[in-house]
């Protein structure tokens, strides 16, 4: 919400452009990191409590051993837009000041900020699924550490990157991380739209400071990839329609020209 805030309000476009291009197309992949960080929680719950549509024998008992039973009480025992701590996410935390330096800078030690928090959520958790999502954002991350730093640089002239690393910058010793780093994931900035965000290689260019590649202006997304199919948890009322007629819907979508 910084970043799309700050792209909002962003005064002074036309002249300014490429330091606008760069913070746009970085809150359009925080989007993705929404949903990314969604699904690994929604596969960690899976399971968690026992499926069935008898409440008597309290399939749900485990939860209240959860460390945030939110989950299970106001969810269909998937993600909420809370931290970890179980508070709600607020838009007291939106910071746009409206002056660009100062929004950068912001910018810049918040990527750092969130860069070690993701190392700490790393060494608590084991499972496979939580350390594979957190691996892919530590690499996607330190480039958004990495295009701060460098838009700092270009708009005041200091050598913003010898703060870099701030915490350190090395995914080495995350072995998730290492696929990604392989295929140059780290040096690639996204606009998410082939015609949008032009200029955005006129601040995001020169060598990664980690290991002295290039970096890269990708106009466009990076490949996606399916969306989990999560199963059903009866227990929960989730869904919680056990009348559809799937007859009707195939009917309803040869009426429309669709095709399921």
């Amino acid at each position: 919400m910084n970043y799309t805030f700050q792209s909002f309000n962003f005064r002074g476009k036309k002249r300014l452009k490429p330091f606008y291009d760069v913070t746009a197309s970085i809150a359009g992949e925080e989007y993705s990191h929404i949903e990314v960080v969604s699904y690994a929680i929604n596969l960690l719950l899976t399971g968690t409590t026992k499926r069935g549509f008898d409440p008597e024998p309290g399939p749900l008992n485990e939860s209240v051993n959860a460390r945030i039973s939110r989950h299970f009480l106001s969810s269909g025992q998937a993600s909420l837009p809370m931290d970890s701590m179980g508070d709600w996410w607020t838009g007291q935390n939106v910071f746009s000041s409206g002056n660009l330096k100062l929004d950068l800078l912001h910018n810049f030690f918040l990527e750092c900020g969130a860069r070690a928090n993701k190392m700490r959520v790393y060494e608590m958790v084991t499972d496979p699924t939580a350390r594979e999502m957190v691996g892919f954002l530590l690499v996607r991350g330190g480039l958004h550490v990495v295009a701060y730093a460098r838009a700092l640089e270009v708009l005041t002239g200091v050598a913003v990157t010898k703060l870099v690393p701030v915490p350190d910058l090395s995914n080495k010793a995350f072995k998730e991380t290492r696929k990604y780093e392989e295929n140059g994931v780290h040096r690639k900035l996204y606009t998410f739209s082939k015609e949008d965000y032009q200029t955005a290689g006129l601040i995001f260019n020169g060598p990664h400071p980690e290991d002295g590649q290039p970096l890269e202006v990708i106009f466009g997304s990076p490949e996606g990839y399916p969306m989990p199919d999560l199963e059903e948890e009866p227990q929960l009322n989730s869904p919680g329609e056990d009348g559809i007629d799937p007859e009707m819907f195939a009917d309803i979508a040869k009426k429309l020209g669709i095709k399921i």
